[in-house]
């Protein structure tokens, strides 16, 4: 037998070969794979040529095997189930019964981070969640499969290997506590008079506050520095401290804490709101199924947060 010239090796040749070897006839192969008599014949003979072996020759009406074609057969058929089982879709996702971790990284807690917990425990009770932070090293981890999904805000361009959709983007507000002076005056002049508390996220995103986009705007002094936004409801609750935060991640600690919601006295730049994934995942099922539940809380809860947030807004602004 002469050496196999496996580039020039047709799957379908196999395919063929093993209809064949089943069906017994050109006929009936060609009937089973949806294709005509003579294609089945012109793939036999190229099969032929490569294999050097007439493989199957019509005796009596019905396609005989060589002994060399039931040798082949017992080594194809394997072959073929393993590639039908490497290029099979995924099996669904099922919550019910998954132990998987979930692994999320996103600045804003609260709010957002009970809900999502809530609604996986209900779908998938056996599941883990870890709801991390979004550090310099988030592209990474995200394109390596470590991170499920990762929240972006802010015009980075990610890097290649990764996914992203566009979600509703923050809408600014500014909180201070109930009696806060600047209640009774608010403008330029009170916005400029008191400190202001800010939440330094360890990524490569300019605050929107620190370049405003208007032409003059009035000045803001920081007088916090703080790592995280879960301390800001009771922070602002106990001190003079102004901030401008998103609605989505305040409007909660709003109602909690008792805080008032103000017009800024700036206008943010433009700022992009994301949730990005590894390319690698994109069609995993349970990577779908988590990424579809943070995205579709999240969104749903910035709807929310905006209508709470406006309810307020109109008596303090009158």
């Amino acid at each position: 037998m002469k050496e196999i010239q496996l580039h020039r090796i047709d799957l379908n040749l196999l395919v063929v070969f093993e209809a064949l070897m089943l069906e017994g006839s050109v006929a009936s192969a060609a009937a089973k794979l949806g294709k005509t008599p003579s294609a089945i014949s012109h793939a036999l003979a190229r099969l032929r040529d490569q294999v050097g072996d007439p493989l199957l020759v019509k005796v009596g009406g019905r396609m005989q095997p060589s002994p060399f074609a039931l040798t082949l057969i017992d080594d194809v058929r394997p072959i073929l189930r393993s590639i039908k089982r490497v290029l099979a879709l995924p099996e669904p996702f099922v919550p019910a019964t998954s132990d998987r971790v979930f692994r999320v990284a996103c600045p804003i807690v609260g709010k957002m981070l009970s809900e999502v917990v809530n609604r996986l425990h209900q779908a998938a009770p056996a599941a883990r969640l870890e709801w991390l932070s979004a550090p310099r090293q988030v592209y990474e981890a995200v394109a390596e499969g470590l991170v499920d999904v990762a929240h972006l805000g802010g015009e980075t361009r990610l890097p290649d290997g990764l996914e992203e959709v566009e979600v509703p983007a923050f809408q600014w507000t500014s909180f201070v506590r109930a009696g806060h002076p600047a209640l009774s005056n608010w403008g330029p002049a009170a916005w400029s008079r008191y400190p202001h508390v800010q939440v330094n996220i360890a990524n490569e995103s300019a605050s929107p506050l620190d370049k405003p986009a208007d032409r003059d705007p009035p000045d803001r002094t920081i007088g916090a520095l703080i790592s995280e936004f879960s301390s800001l409801g009771p922070l602002l609750a106990s001190s003079d401290l102004i901030g401008t935060f998103p609605r989505v991640l305040m409007a909660w600690d709003m109602q909690t804490y008792g805080l008032r919601p103000l017009v800024p006295q700036i206008t943010p730049s433009p700022f992009r709101t994301r949730f990005f994934w590894s390319s690698r995942l994109a069609n995993d099922p349970a990577s779908k199924w988590i990424r579809e539940l943070v995205i579709g809380t999240y969104v749903e809860l910035h709807n929310e947060a905006d209508r709470l947030v406006e309810r307020e807004l109109p008596t303090m602004t009158a």
